[in-house]
């Protein structure tokens, strides 16, 4: 699936939809370039499950990984971008969070680890080229996953 966010909002929005259908076990993989919107799109899911929108949700980039415990479950918020392959995920607590719900950003960095079942979610910057109603801050994110993830249900 492939939608047109043209501003952070909505691409929280998108967060907080995809919190809405997440359970423990998931994995969320967010791919694209640098301020494309990963972290703000984890920010939602994150605010959105644990509901409350205040929650200050740091970015993982200098810590790796940030756990929060909610009811029901616990999500883990990975920032890879400075591993430089899946060696160190054990000491990270890779196979802790897999009983919960886990965004990984930089997901490339998984290498044999990446689930097959995750739901893959790519953004990029949108540029007028890609679609005639592109704005400055829009974005171009692509889902790929399980059918429950795109059911209108």
């Amino acid at each position: 699936m492939r939608i047109y966010a043209p501003d952070e909002h909505a691409t929280e929005a998108l967060g907080a939809a995809l919190a809405k259908r997440a359970r423990a076990g998931d994995v969320l993989l967010l791919s694209g370039p640098l301020g494309a919107g990963k972290t703000s799109l984890a920010r939602a899911f994150i605010r959105t499950l644990a509901q409350d929108m205040a929650l200050i949700i740091p970015s993982p980039s200098f810590t790796l990984v940030q756990h929060y415990d909610i009811p029901g479950t616990a999500i883990w918020h990975f920032d890879l971008w400075r591993l430089t392959g899946p060696e160190a995920l054990e000491e990270l607590g890779w196979d802790e969070a897999q009983a919960g719900i886990v965004l990984v950003e930089w997901p490339d960095r998984l290498g044999a680890l990446t689930p097959a079942s995750a739901l893959r979610i790519t953004l990029s910057h949108a540029t007028s080229h890609a679609t005639s109603h592109a704005t400055p801050g829009g974005r171009e994110i692509t889902l790929e996953g399980e059918d429950r993830w795109f059911d209108a249900s």
